[in-house]
C-alpha cells in the first residue's frame, strides 16, 4: 500500500482538486481512499490505477453534492483554491504540471453538473478513454460523450476547440506588473480586452467586490486604486510576486510575510480577457 501510495498520490490529488477546486477537499478525499483501500484484498487491486481512480472520483462526487449547497449562501464569487505548483524535477511534481488544467478552466468547470465536471476532467486532463470513463462513473459510453458534449457546450466551448488555454507568458505577467506599480493607466488598458471582466474571491472575511467588475476602465480604476486602499490595513509594505501557481504564472500580492492575495490573468488573442483576485484568507494557506 505504500508503494501505491508513493505512485498515485501525486495523480489522485490532482485528480480530486479539479473535482472539488479545493485542496484541503482533495487532500482529505486521497487519505480517506487510501485508508480504506488498506482494507482490500490484494487481489482486487490488479489494476490498482483504475480502482484508486474510481474512488476518489465517488468520493469527490459526494463532496461536490454537498459543497454545491454551501457555495450557494456563499458571500460574492467562490474561486477555486489556488495551489503552488511544485518547481523541483520530480515525478510528482511532472504529474502535477501535466495533468492540471488552467486556473480559468477551474473557473468555468464550477458552470457544471458534478458528473458532467467529473467527464470533463477525466477525460481532458487526465486523457481518460471514453470506455475507461464509462467503467469508472458506471455509465453507457453514450451517455459519457452526451455528459462530454454538454459541458463544454455550458463552459462555451465549441466541439473543435482546443481546451488548453493561451499560455500566459512570464513576460507578460512582468510586463503587467510593471506598468500597474509605475502607475501607468494607459499601458494597463493596453494590455485588456474591451470586455475585461475581474472576479474578486473574499468569502466575507476581507473587502473584495461581491460582483464581478467589468469594461477596462473600472477593472484598471480597482487594480490601481484597491492595493492603495487596503495598504492601512497591512503593517509592511506591499508587494508582488510571480510564483509558479497551478502551473502558470501566478501573482502573489504580500504584506512581509502576510499574503493578501494570489492573481490570475487569462489571455485571449493576446490580451488579458479575465482576471481572478483570491482573498479570502481560508484559500491563501497553500500559496
Amino acid at each position: 500500500m505504500e508503494e501505491l501510495y508513493d505512485q498515485y498520490r501525486a495523480l489522485l490529488f490532482t485528480l480530486a482538486y479539479q473535482l472539488t477546486g479545493s485542496a484541503a477537499d482533495a487532500e482529505d478525499a486521497v487519505q480517506d481512499v487510501f485508508f480504506k483501500a488498506c482494507d482490500v484484498h490484494l487481489e482486487r487491486l490488479e489494476e490498482p490505477k483504475a480502482y484508486l481512480c474510481k474512488m476518489v472520483t465517488n468520493r469527490c462526487l459526494d463532496l461536490q453534492k454537498s459543497a454545491r449547497k454551501s457555495r450557494e449562501v456563499y458571500v460574492g464569487p467562490w474561486l477555486p483554491e489556488p495551489i503552488r505548483t511544485p518547481e523541483a524535477d520530480t515525478l510528482e511534481a511532472a504529474v502535477i504540471r501535466r495533468d492540471q488544467l488552467s486556473y480559468a478552466m477551474l473557473v468555468l468547470l464550477e458552470r457544471l453538473k458534478p458528473t458532467e465536471r467529473t467527464v470533463f476532467v477525466l477525460r481532458e486532463a487526465l486523457g481518460f478513454d471514453y470506455p475507461e470513463i464509462a467503467e469508472l462513473l458506471g455509465k453507457q459510453e453514450a451517455n459519457c460523450r452526451k455528459l462530454m458534449s454538454r459541458a463544454r457546450s455550458k463552459m462555451g466551448i465549441s466541439e473543435e476547440e482546443q481546451v488548453a488555454a493561451e499560455t500566459v507568458e512570464l513576460e507578460w505577467v512582468s510586463r503587467f506588473l510593471t506598468s500597474l506599480e509605475q502607475g501607468n493607466v494607459d499601458h494597463v488598458l493596453s494590455l485588456l480586452t474591451e470586455d475585461v471582466m475581474l472576479v474578486s474571491d473574499g468569502g466575507g472575511k476581507v473587502n473584495a467586490f461581491k460582483r464581478p467588475v467589468q469594461t477596462r476602465d473600472l477593472v484598471v480604476r480597482f487594480l490601481l486604486g484597491t492595493f492603495e486602499f487596503i495598504k492601512p490595513y497591512y503593517q509592511g509594505s506591499l508587494h508582488f510576486e510571480v510564483v509558479p501557481l497551478n502551473g502558470e504564472a501566478g501573482i502573489v500580492l504580500r504584506s512581509g510575510d502576510e499574503t493578501v492575495a494570489a492573481l490570475f490573468l487569462q489571455l485571449r488573442r493576446g490580451k488579458f480577457d479575465r482576471i481572478y483576485v483570491v482573498r479570502n484568507p481560508d484559500k491563501l494557506t497553500r500559496v
